[in-house]
């Protein structure tokens, strides 16, 4: 865990760990790349589903930044602090990027690396300081009724958790897939 965690309950603190660890993933697969390589998708014929390194981070930021917003029920980042318009996307604000085809996961690109890892901290501080913050009591809270059984909001944590370690992981061999080490 890093050293500026608050001590917790054990369940939030492994959750934070799992946290700290795909950010970390991130730092080394964004580590020395330039803006090129990281819009570049490396297999786009063969394997069109391995996203670039600039969607691989900028998703899991906004599906960090939307969940946990949801949950907090405050803006998003997305919007609140601007990043919409820092991306200047080709999409709309409200894009189900997870429903994205490739050709509009293409479509996100960057011209500064600082944009993708300002955002990147941006999210990883907002679901920090929530889980921070978090009584331990509160994860058996039923949040999305919508689903059979109804989510808890452990598991809805743990589910934003998994993706951006899914997601840091994807980054790492795209990385690799584009020649780099790493």
């Amino acid at each position: 865990m890093s050293t500026n965690a608050v001590p917790t309950d054990p369940r939030l603190d492994l959750l934070l760990f799992c946290l700290d660890r795909s950010r970390e993933r991130f730092d080394r697969a964004l580590a020395g790349v330039t803006v090129e390589q990281a819009n570049t998708r490396p297999a786009p014929r063969t394997a069109p589903r391995i996203d670039s390194l600039t969607w691989l981070s900028w998703h899991t930021a906004r599906e960090i930044d939307l969940q946990i917003s949801a949950l907090t029920g405050t803006a998003p980042l997305w919007t609140a602090s601007g990043f919409a318009a820092r991306f200047a996307l080709p999409l709309p604000d409200d894009t189900e990027d997870w429903h994205h085809t490739p050709e509009q996961a293409a479509l996100v690109r960057i011209d500064d690396l600082t944009l993708l890892t300002d955002y990147l901290d941006a999210a990883y501080t907002l679901i920090r300081d929530y889980l921070t913050n978090l009584p331990a009591a509160a994860l058996t809270d039923v949040v999305d009724r919508s689903w059979d059984p109804p989510v808890t909001r452990a598991s809805r944590l743990a589910s934003i958790i998994d993706d951006a370690a899914q997601h840091s992981g994807q980054a790492v061999y795209s990385r690799r897939l584009l020649g780099l080490e790493g």
